[in-house]
């Protein structure tokens, strides 16, 4: 399956929230990083031509968008990869006034409304490919 495959896939209901998301990430997502379906959902990742030594032999998913059964996910792997970040988000996400449902990486929702699409933006912009490479290697232990 392709991205536009995917996209042309989604329910009515659900496609003008998840298009208006992925204009954002699109629209401010770092140099480096591929758009490509993978797991099921339109994934971001650092491509295995920049960086081979996954361990999975899969892209280092940087974000992902997906549509699940009762909600669209929004998967910020930069964010649970990072408690710096991941404390920053959640901080300024309170500040909005908008109610997060959030797991440790995964931001569900159900119109682009219950997002805070500035934030998301901050968020998608927030880390290089070299330095989402130095994250990832510093939890896999591999600095």
């Amino acid at each position: 399956m392709t991205v536009d495959e995917y996209i042309s896939a989604l329910p009515e209901d659900r496609k003008e929230a998840f298009m208006t998301v992925l204009e954002v990430i699109r629209k401010h997502l770092p140099e480096g990083y591929a758009e490509a379906y993978n797991w099921g959902m339109v994934s971001f990742g650092v491509p295995l031509a920049t960086y081979p030594k996954t361990y999975n032999k899969q892209p280092l998913m940087y974000m992902a968008l997906g549509n699940k059964k009762g909600h669209i996910g929004l998967y910020l792997c930069q964010v649970y990869g990072n408690e710096q970040l991941q404390n920053w988000f959640v901080t300024e996400w309170e500040k909005t006034g908008k109610k997060r449902n959030m797991g440790k990486s995964c931001v569900r929702f159900k119109t682009a409304d219950d997002l805070p699409l500035a934030l998301i933006a901050q968020t998608v912009a927030s880390t290089s490919v070299a330095d989402f490479i130095a994250q990832y290697e510093e939890c896999r232990g591999i600095v």
